[in-house]
């Protein structure tokens, strides 16, 4: 998600979560291309399996950041055309490329020609006023025919004309069912279903009708439900570890990217919802938003706040 999952924020989910596939922020051709991969590539080993996530319309560029993904040691490209942001419309990324099937086939066979890890496409049900029962098989027959065989679908139209990228995200109804379809009528394909899906119970009620399910920012706001995906979803004997066991695994990590220069505020800001629904849980969040932007605020203000949590 974009200004969600950085490097920080995916770090701290695989300490919830040794499994779940997790992915960056969507990143454009042109941050990559004109600007410092290495930093914008960044991981930690413990993260993977990680896809990067990329928006753009040149299959040559594409097909040059798929590279720099490979070489960076992702385990898969994911080409998004499913975010509504008005910024994706201004660049011809995103979701205003359902309407550009042909293009978008383009662009997947030259990735996928120039790399040896899987590309995968992040798509919508469909777009403004398409009919999207007709649409989105064309669609994926397309994408299909060009050798995709991995999609992941939010199981919601984008209204790019008259919703915000907020609105987008609960305004048009969910069709699950839709997407349960594609599924049933591309049986050879590995589907994926997003949005809506707030636990992981009802991922595991989805499972009953496609191959995975992405969750987004149920999962950033309540970042525990994933702490019950190992045992639920892939079989897993070990306990999970407390929220407070979580966290002091985390300061290790804070102590360091603190030592390099980064500011408590840009990873703290990332764990708020850790304790959601405990007691003492608003004490934690107020003190973390108040405290951890000061000047040299480091773990004692992590602690402190966590001293509020009853768990």
């Amino acid at each position: 998600m974009m200004d969600y999952t950085d490097r920080h924020e995916r770090y701290f989910l695989r300490l919830i979560s040794k499994n779940v596939l997790l992915y960056t922020e969507m990143l454009t051709t042109q941050a990559l291309l004109n600007g410092d991969p290495q930093r914008l590539l960044r991981y930690h080993a413990s993260e993977h399996p990680i896809a990067l996530q990329l928006g753009g319309s040149n299959a040559d560029e594409l097909a040059v950041c798929a590279q720099l993904a490979e070489q960076a040691g992702y385990d898969e490209v994911n080409l998004n055309v499913g975010c509504p942001s008005d910024r994706v419309k201004a660049g011809k990324f995103g979701a205003c490329l359902m309407a550009e099937a042909d293009l978008l086939a383009q662009c997947f066979t030259v990735m996928q020609s120039k790399v040896s890890i899987p590309v995968t496409i992040k798509c919508r049900i469909g777009i403004d006023e398409q009919d999207e029962a007709q649409t989105l098989p064309v669609f994926i027959k397309t994408l299909a025919d060009a050798g995709c065989s991995i999609f992941v679908i939010h199981a919601r139209k984008a209204w790019l004309k008259g919703l915000s990228p907020k609105e987008n995200r609960a305004i048009p109804p969910l069709n699950y069912p839709l997407v349960y379809d594609i599924k049933r009528e591309f049986e050879g394909l590995t589907i994926s279903l997003n949005g809506g899906v707030q636990t992981i119970q009802a991922a595991e009620q989805h499972l009953q009708h496609v191959d995975g399910v992405m969750i987004g920012r149920a999962a950033y706001h309540n970042p525990y439900i994933l702490a019950q995906a190992d045992q639920i979803l892939y079989g897993s004997k070990v306990k999970p570890r407390t929220r407070k066991q979580i966290l002091s695994h985390y300061l290790p990590y804070i102590e360091q990217q603190l030592e390099e220069g980064v500011r408590l505020s840009q990873i703290s800001r990332h764990i708020l919802g850790l304790f959601h629904g405990l007691p003492g849980a608003r004490q934690w969040r107020r003190y973390l938003s108040e405290n951890a932007n000061k000047p040299q605020a480091g773990c004692v203000v992590i602690k402190t706040a966590a001293s509020y949590v009853q768990e």
